[in-house]
């Protein structure tokens, strides 16, 4: 797959103009007959709307087909209608029948075909076969190159628009983005307001409104291709206090949540950013909303968890992989690839502080210095996350970490450069090759090496790759790439390998490669 995959129609419909939700959604009507595999069936059925329906109301529908059972939970959308969305796995017939603790719920029945999916849909990203990196249900491989953009969502429709429009043209495929608003927004209110204060909120009542919206930029990142990286909790609400609430208040939280976008198949769960920062929860507590999570999500989404100073166990059966904060970790690819030793696990650098003008150090890395660390994780076997800080008033709330809107920086363009390159590499990933060796080169052995210098201006490089028997004695052809200027020079020739020593094989026709003695070079071999 590449970044011109998007076909007109799919981005038009992405890019549309947006329209505040309405107030209400329209009154139930009878769910399609047909979905797309992997696509979202909803079932909307009329029901209570006196007391307390999020609470005292429990309703779920059983789906059977392929000889498999499964029970999704619905939720109260408002105005006495509950929904039950599901994403069929596979192709063919689904049965369904609603159950309820409320006699006009319960006993509801229906059917209708999975289809097959369209061409730009290849089902929900799920962890590949080796275990260290990102595949589609339909077995393409997933590269992520990912941005955070905290309350774009949460922004005016226009603002949304904008954001929209700037992902459309940029490498992203993954948007981590928060549920309760860190800056000043447009949306403010998940749940029902009792008063004046920032604290007048009633966890036990949802606001609707709030959820659809947030659900519609989820669907439009879907169109995009785009994966949403759902942030249910993060340290900076103080003032409101959404991320302190009960447990109670957080379990009906979490459940509410993932009935409501669980079906959407671009969904992925990062149960907190700065999770260690929330004074409120304790490691046990945010185990026990894991374990919520996991049984309340029958479609089970990509699960993490994004830390300041502690390392959560990303070990930990509920966490599918790991979401990492550190600049240094990916400085070069050695200390990148001790993370994914580690963890065993794919690894997302999601932050590595950003490109920007700040004057907080976190916040005022230039364009070279962001890619650098994509590619030094890439070679280390992992995936580096984005983003950009820069605003005429040097404010991070403003810029495009904050709240969307255009990209300004350099690093984007030489983002989907390298996305084009890890395209054009091995599936399912590139894996580090010998790294307790310290040969700093990654790809997959025998068959594709990739070696980049940072901010080194090599004049040559010795072409000695790491290789044991029979199978190191290949032949190459190789590519001199510019990360920054995006060019890739083919080398004239082939390089013959031959046994330099036990461990090591060479060419001894051509045992140097000259280079152009500038930064941010690379050299990729392919056999041939």
């Amino acid at each position: 797959m590449t970044i011109t995959r998007r076909d007109m129609l799919t981005r038009a419909a992405a890019l549309s103009t947006i329209t505040a939700a309405p107030a209400a959604m329209a009154r139930v009507a009878a769910p399609p007959r047909s979905v797309e595999r992997w696509g979202v069936y909803e079932i909307a059925l009329d029901g209570p709307r006196e007391g307390k329906p999020f609470d005292d109301v429990q309703v779920a529908a059983t789906f059977e087909g392929w000889g498999t059972r499964v029970k999704v939970p619905g939720f109260y959308d408002g105005d006495g209608v509950y929904r039950i969305r599901f994403s069929p796995p596979e192709l063919g017939q689904w049965r369904w029948t609603s159950e309820s603790n409320n006699a006009s719920l319960a006993g509801r029945s229906g059917s209708f075909d999975a289809i097959a999916p369209a061409k730009d849909n290849h089902g929900p990203v799920r962890i590949s076969k080796d275990g260290y990196h990102f595949a589609y249900a339909d077995g393409t491989p997933f590269r992520q190159i990912g941005t955070t953009c905290y309350s774009w969502a949460l922004q005016s429709d226009a603002k949304c628009a904008e954001t929209l429009k700037t992902l459309g043209s940029a490498p992203f495929n993954k948007m981590r983005m928060l549920v309760f608003p860190n800056v000043e927004s447009v949306a403010t209110n998940p749940f029902a307001r009792t008063g004046d204060g920032l604290r007048a909120w009633d966890p036990t009542r949802f606001d609707p409104a709030y959820f659809r919206r947030y659900e519609d930029r989820i669907q439009r990142l879907g169109a995009l291709g785009i994966e949403a990286d759902v942030i249910l909790y993060h340290p900076y609400d103080e003032k409101r206090g959404y991320s302190d609430m009960k447990r109670e208040d957080d379990e009906r939280y979490v459940r509410y949540i993932s009935a409501r976008f669980g079906a959407y198949r671009n969904v992925w769960w990062s149960m907190a950013n700065e999770y260690d920062d929330v004074e409120s929860k304790s490691i046990e507590d945010w185990d026990h909303l894991f374990q919520i999570l996991v049984a309340a999500d029958p479609h089970d989404r990509l699960r993490s968890i994004h830390q300041i100073n502690t390392y959560y166990d990303h070990r930990k059966p509920w966490i599918t992989h790991a979401s990492i904060q550190n600049g240094a970790a990916v400085l070069d690819d050695l200390r990148a690839e001790l993370h994914r030793a580690f963890t065993l696990k794919p690894v997302i650098f999601d932050e590595v502080v950003y490109e920007g003008n700040l004057a907080e150090r976190w916040g005022q890395l230039t364009g070279e210095e962001m890619v650098e660390r994509f590619w030094f994780g890439l070679i280390g076997g992992t995936y580096v996350g984005h983003s950009e800080t820069i605003d005429p008033g040097r404010n991070a709330d403003s810029s495009w970490l904050g709240k969307g809107g255009k990209l300004v920086g350099n690093s984007a363009p030489r983002l989907a450069f390298l996305r084009r390159i890890m395209e054009e590499g091995p599936v399912p990933g590139i894996e580090p090759i010998q790294p307790w060796w310290n040969y700093h080169i990654g790809g997959k052995q025998h068959e594709y090496f990739l070696k980049y210098f940072g901010s080194e201006q090599p004049t040559e490089w010795q072409v000695v790759l790491p290789g044991r028997g029979e199978a190191a004695l290949q032949t190459y052809r190789a590519d001199i790439i510019d990360s920054w200027n995006m060019t890739i020079t083919p080398v004239n020739g082939v390089f013959r390998m031959a046994r330099k020593n036990q461990y090591d094989v060479h060419d001894p026709a051509r045992p140097t490669l000259p280079l152009p003695g500038k930064p941010w070079i690379a050299v990729r071999m392919v056999k041939v």
